[in-house]
């Protein structure tokens, strides 16, 4: 693995704010959702910024490299064609899945709309690799993938955060997206210590860093990505600066804009953190990694020793580059277990998982070397895919379906993240067709979230916005609502191509309602 790209301090760029971003001084890099990217027709302020030497980052949404599906071939060329256009170092995904159902599981195909969280077993880590190297092959430039925020933990899950992050970089060679603000998330919703997920971590690994804000009710961390940043993410992102200096540390806002000189504000704190942090570590903490909860030697690229072949470190390489072996004698070398993926992955202490036979090749064992999956296209298997499938199928459909709760869940926080997906589903169908509320009025919420309630997204928040028309249109409108507009908006919206608005045509669609109610 080589050495990271130094980007510097960025901020995401969202058109909302693209004309204060071009203004903001000290701005070295943005980061753009590459969905909302079209890349024959950039956006002004990008190709400005472009051309002012900011690099654009294509930080993408929709690939879902957790789910238990292979990557869309479409999805993954769409990504490579914005990175291409944008002249990218770099795109990022998440370590998500973001759909469930379809054939390996016989069943319908649904859509979360939302980056749901990846159960951290063999199975789903199996799953996640062989989908990362797909990716990989696919893409013209390096991918990084990010940890993210969950409302909602998976019963029986097999290792920690950073044990999961540690297999995942060691066996693809893929550079981790770290969000400390995901890592705060995951400390008040699931009682994980920050601390020890930036021990266990390959922090060489880190291709940069995110930084949000969020809000706390109830008990329950919501990363809005709409609040300034609190004071807990910037100590955890001092902790990791103590340990490491980050490539690239970026500002993410999406929604709530404030004004330009807010924005400025919290990238100051950004770089003062990491000013502190960088002073206050020892002269050879900036050349080192804490793996295992204490420091080790910097990798072995930056001392100049040879790289492992393919630029990829497996578990005795990793720790032959990082000094990182429990054994005083060099022949235990082989053996030594990565540093930061303790033998002990199970409750009870003994190094191996319940069915497991010791010897067996599991991720983070230590037992024996693994056997990483070079060829994206023979890697899992389809049993684990479909134990994966299966379990995200029944998760995702308690969700969005409204069917019982799978066994070992947390049927309250399930009923958090229910909620929070129909909410955010309202709100983005309120974007993409800004039309609906102003038919409906204050009867468009309500009235979302009643459908959301039975009614699973099957398709992108366009066809889901075409659906709750339909559905209105059969069902009955609400009160005081404008039918006859209605059906005129999904009339112009559900056929194969706009209808036409010249007068002629428009007669004749007028004659052909009023011959229809005859």
């Amino acid at each position: 693995m080589g050495e990271p790209m130094r980007l510097g301090t960025g901020i995401g760029w969202r058109p909302e704010i693209a004309e204060a971003v071009e203004n903001m001084p000290g701005v070295d890099w943005v980061e753009a959702v590459a969905e909302n990217v079209c890349p024959g027709h950039l956006p002004e302020s990008l190709l400005r910024l472009r051309e002012r030497g900011v690099t654009v980052v294509p930080h993408g949404v929709s690939l879902g490299l957790g789910g238990a599906d292979r990557p869309d071939e479409a999805r993954l060329t769409a990504l490579a064609e914005r990175a291409e256009a944008l002249g990218s170092p770099l795109v990022t995904e998440h370590i998500a899945f973001v759909r469930a159902g379809g054939p390996l599981t016989a069943s319908p195909p649904l859509e979360a709309g939302h980056l749901l969280p990846v159960p951290r077993t063999r199975d789903a880590l199996r799953v996640l690799c062989e989908n990362v190297r797909a990716a990989q092959a696919a893409l013209p430039v390096p991918l990084a993938v990010e940890n993210i925020a969950a409302l909602i933990s998976w019963p029986g899950e097999e290792m920690t955060e950073g044990q999961f992050l540690y297999d995942l970089a060691d066996r693809t060679g893929v550079r981790l997206l770290i969000d400390v603000a995901n890592l705060h998330t995951n400390h008040v919703n699931r009682g994980e210590d920050p601390a020890r997920a930036l021990d266990e971590l390959p922090v060489e690994a880190i291709a940069y860093v995110h930084v949000a804000g969020g809000f706390e009710r109830d008990g329950v961390w919501h990363d809005s990505h709409a609040h300034p940043v609190a004071r807990p993410v910037l100590d955890i992102l001092a902790d990791l600066a103590s340990r490491v200096t980050p490539p690239g540390v970026l500002l993410e806002r999406d929604e709530n804009f404030p004004g330009p000189a807010e924005l400025e504000r919290e990238l100051a704190a950004i770089r003062e953190t990491l000013e502190k942090a960088g002073r206050a570590a020892p002269a050879t903490g900036r050349s080192t990694a804490v793996l295992a909860g204490r420091r080790v030697a910097a990798p072995a690229a930056e001392r100049g020793a040879a790289a492992p072949v393919g630029g990829r470190v497996g578990p005795s390489a990793a720790a032959a580059a990082t000094g990182t072996v429990r054994a005083a004698d060099p022949g235990a070398l082989a053996a030594a277990p990565p540093a930061g993926a303790p033998t002990s992955r199970t409750p009870d202490g003994t190094g191996t998982a319940p069915g497991e036979a010791p010897g067996t090749d599991s991720p983070g064992s230590g037992t024996e070397p693994h056997r990483p999956c070079t060829d994206p296209r023979a890697g899992a298997g389809d049993a684990p895919r479909q134990r994966v499938a299966l379990a995200q199928a029944a998760l995702l459909s308690a969700l969005v379906a409204g069917t019982p709760a799978p066994e070992g869940f947390d049927r309250v926080r399930l009923g958090v993240q229910a909620r929070a997906l129909a909410a955010k589903r309202a709100d983005v169908v309120a974007k993409v067709a800004p039309e609906l509320p102003e038919i409906l009025a204050d009867g468009y919420r309500p009235a979302f979230l009643a459908y959301a309630q039975r009614r699973p997204m099957t398709g992108g928040y366009r066809r889901d916005a075409l659906d709750f028309a339909e559905h209105l249109l059969l069902t009955g409108l609400p009160e005081g609502a404008g039918t006859r507009r209605l059906r005129a908006w999904w009339l112009e919206r559900s056929g194969p191509a706009p209808l036409s608005a010249r007068p002629v045509a428009r007669l004749a669609r007028a004659t052909r309602r009023v011959l229809l109610r005859r």
